[in-house]
C-alpha cells in the first residue's frame, strides 16, 4: 500500500514538473474545450447512474407494493411484480457499471432503457395507484437518461 502511494506521488510530481518546463504553454483554446467536454460527459454519466439508482429503488418499492396487492387477491398485479423485480435488477447493474465507467456501459444502458420502457408501460396501466405512477415516472426518467447516455435520446418510449 505504501509502495502504491509513493508511486502515485512520484507520478504526480513528474507530471507537474513536465507541465512546468520553460516554453511549454499548458493552456490553449483546445484544452478549455476538452475540459468542458470532459465535464459535460462526467455530468451525463453521473446523472445516468443516479437515474438508474433512483429507478431501481422505485421499482423495488413498487414490486413490494404489488406483491401485497397480489396477496390480497388482486392477481392482475402479478405481472407487475415480475416486471418491477427484473427492471430493478437491470437498473442496479446499470447504475454500478455506469458509475465505474465500465466497458459495457453502452450495452447495459441500452438494456436498461428497454427494461424501463417495458416496466413503465406495465405500471402506467394502473395510473390511479400512487406507487405504480411513481414507478412509471422514475422508469421514464431512467429510460431518458440511458438513451441520452448511449446517444439514442430520440427514441424514448419506443
Amino acid at each position: 500500500m505504501l509502495y502504491c502511494r509513493c508511486l502515485a506521488f512520484l507520478l504526480v510530481l513528474a507530471m507537474t514538473c513536465v507541465n512546468e518546463l520553460p516554453g511549454r504553454d499548458t493552456r490553449d483554446a483546445s484544452d478549455d474545450q476538452g475540459v468542458k467536454k470532459s465535464h459535460d460527459s462526467h455530468d451525463m454519466i453521473m446523472n445516468c447512474a443516479k437515474a438508474c439508482s433512483d429507478c431501481q429503488r422505485a421499482c423495488d418499492m413498487c414490486s413490494n407494493h404489488c406483491l401485497t396487492l397480489v396477496t390480497e387477491g388482486k392477481t392482475q398485479h402479478a405481472k407487475t411484480v415480475q416486471m418491477c423485480n427484473d427492471c430493478a435488477d437491470v437498473c442496479a447493474a446499470s447504475a454500478q457499471i455506469v458509475a465505474r465507467h465500465g466497458p459495457l456501459m453502452n450495452s447495459i444502458c441500452t438494456a436498461c432503457a428497454d427494461a424501463c420502457n417495458q416496466c413503465a408501460k406495465v405500471c402506467e396501466e394502473h395510473k390511479e395507484d400512487p406507487h405504480m405512477k411513481q414507478c412509471a415516472e422514475q422508469c421514464r426518467l431512467c429510460e431518458k437518461a440511458c438513451r441520452t447516455m448511449t446517444g439514442q435520446a430520440t427514441q424514448p418510449g419506443r
